[in-house]
């Protein structure tokens, strides 16, 4: 049966540490580093990255911190597919998903544009990437569902995606910004995203912004403005700041949606 079907870590030791100690002591001493974010009303949506922890964790931090306050249950990841290419989004089609801190309930709700399509999901680290975080936070308890974007309208995909918010559900999109350009440049590239994602321009986003995870992102802000939803930029680095050269960089900002108290 489904739910019987585990899907194992497929970067564990690669992105982030494989031993559980050493994972859990490397995600909360992020979370202590990061500021705490006024909060103007319930957090609904983040925006995270999903490079190696040594990379992204940090600014991944600021959004899951943020988090923190919520009494969440269930967590929509939306993210890209680096692996695979299809139509629509998808589903793992594994009811369990596993990563050196324990198993993940993973929930199964396919239906047009959403497909079950395992071999994209095997070797994919943008989903994976945030399980720890969550687990750290909520334990094995918290449910998800993990949704990969193939060639799919981000309106449709929101559609969808929408029938299955509730209050305790956080929706997540897993996305990187701008890849491999010089410190300066890929700055003044990624201000296209930390002015325009939180600012819910979708116009401006759709047509300048560069993320490996723009469906994701764009499902993402077309829910968020029709739920009303307020944005905010929590932080935003790239790999120059933190573990690798300014020559050649990766953007990775954290941005958070709030529906008003």
């Amino acid at each position: 049966m489904t739910e019987q079907k585990v899907r194992n870590p497929a970067v564990a030791g690669a992105f982030y540490p494989e031993d559980p100690e050493e994972l859990r002591n490397m995600i909360e001493l992020y979370l202590s580093k990061a500021k705490d974010a006024d909060s103007p009303g319930h957090l609904r949506g983040l925006v995270v990255p999903h490079a190696g922890y040594i990379y992204s964790g940090q600014t991944a931090a600021f959004g899951y911190k943020a988090l923190s306050k919520e009494k969440i249950d269930k967590a929509i990841i939306i993210g890209p597919s680096h692996y695979g290419a299809f139509p629509g989004a998808c589903e793992s089609g594994y009811g369990l998903w596993e990563t050196p801190l324990g198993r993940v309930k993973a929930k199964s709700a396919s239906g047009w544009p959403i497909s079950i399509f395992p071999p994209a999901h095997g070797p994919e680290h943008c989903l994976e990437v945030q399980l720890p975080f969550l687990q750290v936070l909520f334990g094995d308890g918290m449910e998800v569902w993990p949704l990969l974007c193939g060639e799919v309208n981000p309106q449709v995909l929101a559609e969808r995606v929408m029938k299955e918010l509730d209050r305790k559900t956080v929706l997540i999109a897993s996305s990187d910004l701008s890849h491999y350009k010089g410190y300066e440049a890929a700055k003044r590239i990624d201000q296209v995203a930390n002015e325009a994602v939180p600012a819910l321009d979708i116009a401006r986003f759709e047509r300048d912004g560069d993320a490996c995870g723009k469906t994701a992102i764009l499902t993402l802000m077309h829910i968020a403005k029709k739920k009303k939803w307020k944005g905010a930029m929590l932080d935003y680095r790239n790999s120059g700041d933190t573990a690798g050269p300014k020559s050649n960089v990766v953007g990775y900002g954290c941005y958070a949606f709030y529906e008003e108290k």
